[in-house]
């Protein structure tokens, strides 16, 4: 990383890389007696909203992450109820931290980082997903890519925070679990942190950039992330 761009704000990701998507889990197996299928909804969940954005649409991600539940429920044969769907929305607005965030953004904050967050999920009424987690006072601002109506990794996104916040693209560096979010950060002009989180790695192929920091939780990613400022 060049001396001269050494990100100062750090852009976070919010679902996966700071909450715990696995408390979704039981909705999943007790609907299909798979836990395995809620991997596949996340990523038609994923899919489905950069499809959405690549045509021209915009669609909140809390609705299309219902209808693909309905799509993969009608795909497996299963009869879904308006308490399924209820069950879902509830544990999609009520996910816990992982274990490492409070540790990782303490030690970032006290480091003199700026710290936002950045999440393809809409703005919702207090007490937010990240109030109720305790984490929201860490940020000094939420963003959501219903601003601009396009999800990650759209670059209008990650330059939504760039231009609130009146300093250059390169000055950020997002912290993500999915790789591809720092891709489109990084073809954006951002730097890029990724978190290994389960079921999440690199992609060895050419062109994929390589972020910038590496590693498999939150707290050997800070320590990464402040050896490199004081380098």
């Amino acid at each position: 990383m060049s001396s001269n761009h050494r990100p100062n704000v750090l852009v976070f990701d919010v679902n996966e890389t700071l909450l715990d998507i696995t408390t979704l889990t039981p909705l999943f197996t007790r609907l299909f007696d798979d836990q395995a299928i809620f991997r596949e909804w996340f990523a038609q969940l994923v899919l489905y909203s950069q499809t959405i954005t690549l045509s021209g649409l915009y669609t909140p991600f809390g609705d299309i992450g219902v209808g693909a539940l309905r799509m993969i429920a009608d795909i497996y044969q299963i009869t879904l109820t308006e308490n399924d769907i209820a069950e879902l929305k509830e544990r999609m607005g009520n996910m816990p931290a992982h274990a490492d965030a409070i540790p990782a953004l303490t030690r970032l904050r006290e480091a003199g980082f700026r710290l936002v967050t950045l999440t393809n999920s809409p703005s919702s009424a207090s007490p937010t997903p990240l109030e109720k987690a305790g984490l929201s006072d860490f940020f000094e601002h939420h963003f959501s890519v219903e601003a601009v109506s396009k999800f990650k990794p759209a670059p209008e996104t990650y330059q939504l925070v760039a231009d609130t916040l009146a300093v250059d693209i390169s000055d950020l560096c997002l912290v993500a679990c999915h790789l591809w979010d720092t891709i489109g950060a990084q073809a954006a002009g951002c730097h890029s942190a990724f978190v290994t989180r389960p079921h999440n790695a690199m992609l060895p192929a050419p062109n994929v950039p390589e972020p910038n920091f590496v590693a498999s939780d939150l707290i050997t990613l800070t320590d990464k992330i402040i050896n490199a400022k004081h380098d």
